[in-house]
């Protein structure tokens, strides 16, 4: 199916890739989308997009993508508007929803549907490790 036919929509979101695999940010304004992407961002992670998301389901998987007119800029509150390196398209392979908190210390793998995919869902969990347990999460995968 080329790429006009696929479907697809354009969110409010950020996404980095941690060894090509994607990590999709939602939440709402002000939630920390862009501050996970950059502690990310401080661990390895590479910019796919800030701000702005284009998502498409494409042969059972959904990929991410930056619009043009943002491509390498990451905002960073009270900083400013910061050039990042980006990696053009990414599959998503976990979101990150920060408006859902996780209560249970050990959660069940949950997922979520986007355009008609499902994916891993990681809700926010309330610790100063987050970040770094995002990135062991999307490099080794969860214990159970």
């Amino acid at each position: 199916m080329p790429d006009t036919m696929a479907p697809s929509e354009t969110i409010h979101a950020s996404c980095v890739a941690v060894d090509g695999r994607g990590v999709l940010i939602l939440g709402g304004a002000g939630a920390g989308k862009s501050s996970l992407a950059l502690q990310l961002m401080a661990y390895g992670a590479v910019l796919v997009a800030d701000d702005r998301i284009t998502l498409t389901a494409r042969d059972g998987t959904l990929w991410a993508t930056c619009p043009p007119t943002i491509r390498g800029v990451i905002e960073a509150r009270g900083v400013g508007l910061l050039h990042a390196t980006t990696l053009p398209k990414v599959a998503v392979d976990l979101v990150v929803d920060l408006n859902q908190p996780e209560v249970e210390r050990l959660p069940d793998p949950c997922e979520t549907t986007i355009l008609d995919i499902s994916v891993p869902l990681q809700r926010h969990a309330d610790t100063p490790a987050f970040a770094a347990a995002i990135l062991q999460r999307v490099k080794q995968g969860r214990f159970a």
